[in-house]
């Protein structure tokens, strides 16, 4: 698949997370998650929204427990867990979330 964002390819930092958020859309997340092995599903989307909603009131990319408990304020308890958060992300989902939604690595990921 080839993604463009104003006729080029989105820029990624060394991680591969976007460099610029405003570059985000739904096909550069489909793009990013192909990079990843990932097919996206309606709850991947559902957490990307989500997440994105979370940046835009917060200006941060929460890590994993303010992920869940903010997760939990709008689903629900079942999509919220971090075992449903790790069988859609794998092992670091708040860092893979947030790559998908175009945002910026969670400060306290490694």
């Amino acid at each position: 698949m080839t993604v463009s964002v104003a006729g080029k390819r989105p820029e990624l930092d060394p991680e591969g997370y976007l460099c610029q958020l405003t570059d985000w859309n739904p096909e550069v997340a489909q793009w990013l998650a192909e990079q990843e092995g990932i097919q996206l599903s309606d709850d991947h989307w559902t957490i990307l929204y989500r997440l994105r909603d979370f940046y835009h009131t917060f200006e941060l990319a929460p890590a994993m427990r303010p992920l869940t408990r903010y997760l939990r304020q709008h689903l629900p308890a079942e999509k919220t867990t971090s075992i449903h958060l790790m069988q859609l992300f794998g092992s670091s989902p708040a860092k893979m979330a947030a790559k998908l939604a175009g945002l910026p690595k969670p400060d306290n990921c490694l």
